[in-house]
């Protein structure tokens, strides 16, 4: 017994025959040129290029006013986050249009399923935005604005939840093409 202390299982498994041969792994055909060729032609549009402009200054204006308030008990670059929302809207609006006339019908699938939450919380953050620029816009220049918290807090929330949701959603259709078979 002492002396097949050293020998391990490896000596064993190689001189039994394999039951099962393991299946080689099918080549992955390439994607088709054409399907390629409209995606960069789709991501390359200026409404696009555009909406992503704009969601991008918002963004990072949205946190810098996020955390200035928290911070400092400031609102830096508010009359600019106040305009560029409101130029954002009919963009967004155009591109969810358009997208979802390329996309239907709805099939219940996880990137489906992400970019209704993206499209929605994006939509809430627009709608709430709109009445929080009311209100600025009514009380410009004369001090403080008297925002509703509740409404401030639902902003807030869902332009958290637009980052998110858009980034997952991004991430679960390009994961989707990956797996699926070239047509």
């Amino acid at each position: 017994m002492d002396r097949e202390r050293g020998i391990g299982r490896g000596a064993v498994r190689g001189a039994l025959p394999l039951l099962i041969p393991p299946a080689a792994p099918a080549p992955r055909p390439a994607r088709p040129a054409v399907a390629r060729d409209e995606r960069h032609r789709r991501l390359r549009s200026p409404l696009l290029l555009t909406l992503a402009a704009l969601l991008a200054f918002e963004t990072v204006g949205g946190l810098v006013i996020f955390f200035a308030r928290v911070a400092v008990g400031m609102l830096p670059g508010e009359a600019l986050h106040v305009v560029a929302g409101a130029a954002l809207t009919l963009p967004y609006a155009l591109y969810q249009w358009r997208h979802w006339l390329r996309v239907r019908p709805w099939r219940g699938r996880l990137d489906d399923l992400l970019g209704l939450l993206a499209s929605s919380s994006l939509a809430l953050t627009q709608l709430s935005g709109l009445v929080l620029g009311f209100a600025w816009w009514q009380h410009r220049g004369a001090g403080r604005v008297p925002y509703p918290p509740p409404l401030s807090a639902v902003h807030n929330i869902a332009s958290m939840l637009v980052l998110t949701f858009i980034a997952a959603h991004l991430g679960a259709v390009l994961w989707r093409d990956r797996r699926r078979p070239a047509r």
